[in-house]
């Protein structure tokens, strides 16, 4: 199972995340900013599996139930926001539906319950307003993600009540160094992955 050890060259975001962890200080927010393809949601999930094990380690086990239903996608105290009939917009609908209605129900299985929402900068500005009225007053058991390619499209109002995370271009030598670990590419295809990737892992998987 996927750990903190397996996102590359982002040490800053896995210090934060094992930090608030170890000292129980679990913010109800993070916004978590980067390019396409820079590993945003394997981040969050990572973070959101760790949280949410049974073992309560600075990893997940791998072994409990709760990580296995995180590893399966079907943890139900693992929810990610889906918006299928409308790609390019996520709408209040949407919002109020997976979010706002349903975070006032306990968590099912876990003591925590974790809201991930892939592609937060496509909230329209009613979706976003409906989303802060949870974030003034989330329950203590409630934490919400937002991944955003572009942190500028957020109402100010948002990103106020959110601990903003950077994700990082990776450095050449570190993506080269994976491409050959995990994928076993090397040579000239892996030194045009790594030139067009523009610093992340994912474009240059991709390429």
């Amino acid at each position: 199972m996927d750990s903190f050890e397996d996102i590359i060259g982002q040490d800053d975001l896995t210090d934060y995340f094992k930090r608030t962890i170890s000292k129980g200080k679990i913010s109800h927010a993070l916004l978590l900013n980067g390019a396409r393809n820079s590993g945003k949601e394997f981040i969050a999930r990572i973070y959101a599996s760790t949280i949410q094990c049974e073992k309560k380690g600075l990893a997940p086990c791998g072994e409990c139930r709760s990580c296995m239903m995180a590893a399966s996608s079907n943890h139900p105290d693992i929810i990610t926001v889906t918006h299928d009939e409308h790609p390019n917009s996520i709408g209040v609908d949407e919002i109020r539906d997976q979010i706002n209605n349903d975070i006032v129900i306990m968590p099912y299985y876990s003591e925590r319950k974790i809201y991930i929402v892939p592609d937060a900068s496509l909230m329209t500005e009613e979706a976003q307003n409906a989303l802060l009225k949870t974030l003034e007053e989330p329950p203590d058991y409630a934490l919400i993600i937002l991944l955003v390619n572009n942190r500028t499209l957020m109402l100010p109002t948002i990103l106020s009540r959110c601990v903003s995370l950077d994700i990082r271009p990776v450095s050449a030598v570190k993506i080269r160094e994976y491409l050959k670990k995990k994928k076993g590419i090397s040579g000239r295809p892996a030194d045009i992955a790594v030139a067009f990737a523009q610093g992340s892992i994912g474009r240059a998987e991709k390429l």
